[in-house]
């Protein structure tokens, strides 16, 4: 058992919190796949972050610096939620980080961790030939709104649609909008995937992280996955029940040029399974990460022939 009224009294510097929280980190042996991925980085994140020091680099100047009593209960009790508790740190301190950019982020939403930064970051070059042509694009399950921000700074021409059945999640998209002051050109929607969507409405880029979690990988994951809403991680049909209905219809919202990019994460085999006869394209990641694959519209409307 961690005694933390002793830590409370014994620990006095920048320097001895790091230190100490990095050594109950590594020996409580966290998870640490939702931003970090060792125990001094999560530490230093968490212990920068609440005494609102930057957190890009650590402080030399602040090291030897003596913390205040309020400042070390806070800490604490931080630390005692993350070790006892397995909360996340981005729930912790209510932020994430996603394609270099600042998200709010607290336990209606999935704490962001997609390869899409990186397809984000390269404009989905060279898939897209011409990303100053892109006009509309779709997010479809945006969650915390991370996707559809980072896609509106990547394509500032484009009006981004954020979608999402959850009134929560976009309650959190929406202070997210906000804080990235995008209200004119990121607009978000309820809808049970196509629900609330028009055919009528084309999108140049249709981009999805939909719940693709199956029932036996969901029973395996960490404890940490427990903090986040079940409904955004699984899905029936081992993990494939929302993908089949994004597929069935995203021609219908495609532009002839169109591209549709779906993460499916560790059911990429199971999407290739079910449907041999199409010829997903998955790309590969220089940052880490897999299972996201493309359609063109012409792939799009042979799925939905052929399965609808």
């Amino acid at each position: 058992m961690t005694d933390y009224l002793a830590a409370q009294k014994e620990l006095k510097t920048l320097r001895d919190f790091l230190r100490w929280t990095t050594s109950r980190f590594t020996q409580a042996g966290l998870f640490y796949g939702h931003g970090h991925d060792d125990a001094f980085n999560e530490a230093s994140q968490l212990i920068l972050s609440t005494l609102k020091l930057p957190v890009n680099e650590l402080p030399e100047l602040f090291l030897d610096a003596r913390l205040t009593n309020a400042e070390k209960q806070s800490l604490l009790l931080l630390i005692e939620k993350r070790l006892e508790q397995r909360i996340p740190l981005p729930y912790l301190i209510n932020e994430a980080w996603f394609a270099g950019l600042p998200f709010f982020v607290d336990e209606r939403v999935l704490i962001p961790r997609s390869p899409f930064a990186e397809l984000i970051d390269t404009q989905f070059q060279p898939w897209l030939s011409n990303p100053d042509d892109v006009s509309a694009i779709l997010d479809l399950c945006t969650g915390s709104g991370c996707i559809a921000i980072a896609l509106a700074m990547a394509f500032e021409n484009a009006h981004v649609d954020a979608v999402d059945i959850s009134h929560d999640a976009l309650a959190v998209a929406d202070i997210n909008i906000n804080k990235h002051q995008l209200n004119d050109q990121v607009r978000s929607i309820q809808s049970d995937c196509w629900q609330s969507l028009e055919p009528a409405n084309q999108y140049d880029l249709i981009i999805s992280n939909p719940p693709y979690v199956g029932a036996d990988e969901m029973a395996g994951l960490p404890e940490e996955y427990r903090h986040e809403p079940v409904s955004a991680l699984e899905a029936e049909d081992n993990g494939l029940a929302l993908v089949e209905q994004i597929l069935l219809n995203a021609a219908d919202y495609l532009t002839d040029d169109g591209l549709l990019f779906v993460e499916v994460g560790n059911s990429d085999v199971a999407v290739d399974e079910k449907w041999p006869e199409t010829s997903f394209l998955w790309l590969d990641f220089e940052q880490g990460g897999h299972g996201i694959f493309m359609l063109d519209k012409a792939q799009c409307i042979e799925f939905q022939q052929r399965y609808r």
